[in-house]
């Protein structure tokens, strides 16, 4: 099945349990708070069931259908970057604002899914389970989200030790039917308009932990599933000059708090195992795999920031000044630099079984390098522009009074653009640099991926410092004391 944006959008009409300002959200598809949203997803939908996009977004599953390329696992270079293509020009419908679009969590499963024998090893019943549900998820073309960190709490004590043993979700009994799961994860990006969440642990969980190692997948129907949203930003943003970014791509961020929920057998993947809850992400190309589409959509993402200070530059006629080519030269680099990443991390790609992956060290290194890359880059853009985000209309109603908009055209001129460009321009600037909205992004960019020092472990693990110490011992080898002092006895220090 390849879904159209109506498909999706009513398939969002489930009775679904939100809540927003201390209000259930009847549905969230004609709420103010993301509709916007929503229908950006829809845009999405949309897109990859365009007849002329057909080779461009799906592939032949082998069963008779075609499915998006987000479930595709290559078993090539080639076939790698055919899916890459795909992925990219679904970024650039969002200009990779919705971090977690479909193809995030559908990366992860699939990776999962490219490591079936580690389930089969750990328990087959499981690992049908979840050999099913990849079938079923990408048959039926659904948009999936996850939940997969504890919520903070006392972060110096285990899941298990918290005042409350059930305030991260855990299972509180199982039975012939499947598993019932108590307490609250989080962050459900996306959640708001996705069909299902995917719930499991990236963090360690220590002995004592049993409860949390699980993994499973529901939908976001599910009876006794809470999903508390934050602050909606589209809410505030209900002009799309005034607010281009944070008026449609809101993706909005939720709390989900499972009060008894049953998960039947057929979509539990891993129970009580805490080997398994970490190997499901690093002894399967799960987390290597979600993470290069995550690199894919920041490559978008940074060549949209790039356009943004390109424009600046024009707008406000500094182009040619040398100190401002010198400043899009490094941001010129540094766009260069998240592409070849992603590009490097293909080419070096190796098999795992009959699956082409990405270079595991590669990823990681890309992380390593762009985690902070986003901040500065935002700091560059803020340094071109001056007040230029700042001096603007408080609203697009200024040009509905004719005095008012004579005087927005006196005073917002531009060598590049007439005042209304201009004024557009910068509004949308800011949204993606200043408001309430790029703020979040600021954080989501810095700790999706997770802390600063978890993505450096994870660069050290990988890294074939093996390889690079042999460089050093052959030049050590290739020269001795003796040869500098011959005929001296030399005792040994």
């Amino acid at each position: 099945m390849i879904k159209t944006g109506a498909q999706h959008i009513a398939s969002l009409q489930d009775g679904r349990e939100i809540y927003l300002d201390g209000q259930r959200v009847a549905d969230a598809t004609v709420h103010p708070a993301y509709r916007g949203a929503v229908a950006s997803v829809g845009q999405m939908f949309d897109f990859q069931s365009a007849p002329g996009n057909r080779e461009l977004m799906t592939f032949d599953t082998g069963a008779g259908h075609r499915a998006n390329r987000i479930w595709e696992l290559p078993k090539s270079y080639e076939e790698l970057k055919r899916r890459r293509a795909g992925l990219e020009a679904w970024t650039e419908l969002h200009a990779g604002f919705l971090g977690r679009a479909p193809d995030h969590v559908a990366s992860c499963i699939s990776g999962m899914y490219m490591g079936l024998d580690v389930f089969e090893a750990y328990n087959p019943a499981r690992a049908k389970a979840l050999a099913d549900y990849y079938a079923y998820a990408r048959d039926n073309d659904l948009y999936l989200t996850y939940v997969i960190i504890n919520p903070q709490a006392d972060r110096s004590k285990s899941a298990a030790q918290q005042a409350d043993p059930y305030l991260s979700a855990g299972v509180v009994d199982q039975d012939a039917e499947g598993i019932t799961v108590r307490g609250a994860k989080m962050l459900a990006t996306g959640g708001i308009m996705a069909n299902e969440v995917f719930v499991t642990c990236i963090q360690p969980l220590q002995p004592g932990d049993e409860r949390y190692a699980v993994s499973f997948a529901i939908p976001m129907n599910a009876r006794g599933l809470k999903i508390l949203s934050r602050k909606s930003y589209e809410a505030s943003s209900q002009s799309v000059f005034d607010n281009p970014l944070s008026s449609r791509f809101d993706e909005n961020d939720a709390v989900l708090y499972f009060d008894d929920v049953k998960v039947p057998w057929d979509r539990v993947f891993v129970v009580d195992s805490i080997e398994m809850t970490s190997k499901q992400f690093n002894a399967t190309p799960a987390h290597v795999y979600q993470n290069y589409q995550a690199q894919i959509r920041l490559s978008v993402k940074v060549r949209f920031l790039l356009g943004l200070a390109h424009r600046i530059a024009a707008i406000n006629g500094v182009a040619n000044f040398p100190q401002v080519r010198e400043m899009l030269g490094v941001l010129a680099a540094e766009g260069a630099m998240v592409d070849a990443l992603v590009a490097a991390m293909e080419a070096k790609g190796y098999h795992h079984g009959p699956y082409f992956v990405p270079d595991r060290h590669t990823l990681y290194a890309a992380q390593v390098l762009t985690q902070p890359l986003y901040g500065k880059i935002l700091n560059t853009l803020r340094e071109l522009a001056g007040g230029g985000m700042i001096m603007l209309p408080s609203s697009v109603q200024d040009f509905s009074n004719p005095e008012v908009a004579r005087l927005i055209g006196k005073t917002q001129q531009s060598p590049a653009a007439s005042a209304i460009d201009k004024v557009k321009f910068y509004k949308l600037a800011w949204d993606a640099v200043g408001s309430e909205f790029a703020s979040r992004h600021a954080q989501y960019e810095m700790f999706y991926a997770g802390a600063g020092f978890v993505t450096k472990g994870h660069s050290f693990r990988t890294y074939d410092w093996g390889k690079a110490e042999a460089l050093v011992k052959n030049i050590i080898d290739s020269y001795d004391l003796a040869d500098e002092l011959p005929g001296v006895s030399l005792a040994a220090g």
